[in-house]
């Protein structure tokens, strides 16, 4: 808009200027049309007639004629166009009078000399009676150019100069109101900056008219997500309170509840197996459904996670988890890099990769994360056998796993993926470079 209110600004003061001069110059030259025409007048009324022709005194009302190279010259010349008389300031000067004009012809222009100069000539031919025959005679004033040019170029310094100072007060008055009026749409900048940092809930600013509409439905938006969080949070704690008894029961029944076994009939051995690995997998499709249920905030609106802090707690997990084993971790992280969304989604992302490394890998599993294009891309890669290209395009299906021999349900790749996908990112699995499998996860930043 500065741009744009400048440039308009420019070009109606260059059209403006353009025009003042214009009509200043016009002004000037009808001006000095006039005051020549006025001398030719004087000139004609000082002339006096006899028979052998007009003569003219000494001295003229204009001293200018009397005075050399003065700037303003006169000349009579006869119907033949000889000259008859010269003002004194002609002598030496190469002066282009008109010397033929017929009888009450009057003629006003500009003309230049052999070296030249220009000057402002003004002509009239008129019919002396002398005798019994009428004379023609030209009458002509000419006056040079210079002082003329002169006061155009002070009119134009003038000019520019008023014009200029008072566009430059123009130009900082519109961006003074402009500033001024954008001011509501900068605070509210600065509250939703605020929101997304967390450090307010709502906006609190008073907004003019025209923002209203605006800043109401963002808060009626903010409050919407606030309660809707609230009812989904309190839903999800009944429903873990009330699904955690059952599971107690048939954990009980089985002798892993911590307390003692259920009584009942004796157990199957190869029952009491199959009853351990539905109660995970039922453990595995709760705490996934829950967690679609929870759904997701909008990225811009959330508080920023740290990534560092949460990969070093998974990986602090992982290694006590697999305790077992000598296992050595690579991090190539970006100091400072942060996830907007919901904690949860980044813990089921970056746990499920680290999870299928520390069970694949030989000896070395390398992390690391960077921002791109307003993406967080972040790799995980280990040592481990990997897989074929056929296998990767198949493995981040639901359900889908390489080796069947190995606990799992197939659902860790693909709650990683779709999470990816809600956040307009993807996930995709490749050969490492250290020899295993890498699988790398794009997520909004």
């Amino acid at each position: 808009m500065t741009w744009a209110a400048a440039l308009v600004l420019l070009v109606f003061i260059a059209l403006t200027s353009l025009a003042l001069e214009q009509a200043f110059q016009a002004s000037a030259r009808s001006a000095r049309e006039e005051r020549l025409l006025g001398q030719l007048y004087l000139l004609m009324a000082a002339a006096d007639a006899d028979e052998e022709g007009l003569t003219l005194p000494r001295d003229l009302a204009e001293a200018r004629f009397s005075l050399p190279g003065s700037g303003l010259y006169a000349q009579v010349a006869d119907a033949k166009g000889d000259p008859v008389w010269r003002s004194a300031s002609a002598l030496g000067q190469d002066v282009p009078f008109d010397d033929r004009l017929g009888p009450g012809v009057r003629r006003f222009h500009e003309a230049r000399d052999a070296e030249g100069r220009a000057y402002f000539v003004e002509g009239f031919g008129v019919t002396w009676s002398i005798g019994p025959l009428p004379r023609g005679y030209t009458f002509s004033v000419a006056e040079d150019l210079g002082p003329y040019q002169e006061e155009l170029a002070r009119f134009r310094v003038s000019l520019f100069g008023w014009l200029g100072a008072m566009s430059l007060l123009l130009l900082v008055a519109l961006l003074v109101a402009l500033r001024w009026g954008l001011a509501p749409l900068r605070r509210v900048a600065d509250e939703v900056a605020a929101v997304e940092a967390g450090r307010q809930e709502r906006l609190r600013g008073i907004y003019p008219a025209e923002l209203g509409a605006l800043t109401e439905n963002l808060n009626a938006l903010l409050a919407h997500e606030a309660a809707r969080q609230a009812r989904l949070g309190n839903a999800l704690a009944d429903l873990a309170h009330s699904l955690k008894t059952p599971l107690a029961v048939m954990r009980g029944a089985l002798g892993k509840g911590g307390g003692p076994p259920v009584e009942g009939p004796p157990q199957n051995p190869s029952l009491k197996e199959a009853m351990e690995e539905q109660i995970r997998h039922m453990d595995d499709i709760v705490t996934y459904q829950l967690e679609r249920a929870r759904g997701r905030p909008a990225a811009t609106l959330s508080r920023p996670i740290p990534l560092g802090p949460t990969v070093e707690r998974l990986l602090a997990s992982l290694t006590k988890l697999h305790a077992g084993r000598a296992v050595g971790v690579e991090r190539d992280l970006d100091p400072g890099l942060s996830f907007r969304g919901a904690e949860g989604d980044l813990l089921e992302v970056v746990g499920n990769l680290l999870d299928n490394a520390f069970k694949w890998c030989q000896s070395r599993i390398r992390i690391g994360a960077r921002r791109e294009s307003g993406l967080v891309v972040l790799w995980v890669e280990d040592d481990g056998p990997g897989i074929t290209a056929e296998q990767a395009r198949g493995l981040g299906e639901r359900g889908a796993r390489v080796d069947l021999t190995a606990p799992g349900h197939g659902i860790g790749l693909a709650v990683a993926r779709e999470i990816c996908e809600a956040y307009g990112g993807d996930l995709t699995i490749a050969r490492s470079a250290l020899g295993g499998t890498l699988v790398r996860v794009r997520l909004g930043a």
